[in-house]
């Protein structure tokens, strides 16, 4: 559905209500603007729903989980430059 909207006095469009429901818009959301030829190209910057600092540490866990037996805190404190006897001269 083609819609008709104007340019204000102050630079501003009005997105039609039906496109804004369509794709979920939300007041505040950016858009990248393009002029290609006569034509005006608005972009929505980002379509992923933001998460949470919880959810995203969740899916950060499961994909960097430790799969194998458990590693004492020697091992996790390590360092070949400091710990390891043959550099040792």
């Amino acid at each position: 559905m083609n819609d008709i909207t104007r340019l204000s006095a102050q630079g501003q469009v009005l997105i039609p209500q039906d496109v804004i429901d369509r794709l979920q818009l939300a007041e505040g959301e950016a858009f990248d603007v393009r002029a290609h030829g006569d034509e005006i190209i608005l972009r929505r910057l980002s379509k992923s729903p933001r998460r949470s600092i919880a959810e995203v540490r969740q899916s950060l866990r499961a994909i960097y989980r430790h799969k194998g037996p458990p590693i004492p805190i020697e091992k996790l404190s390590w360092s070949p430059d400091v710990d390891d006897p043959s550099l040792d001269n």
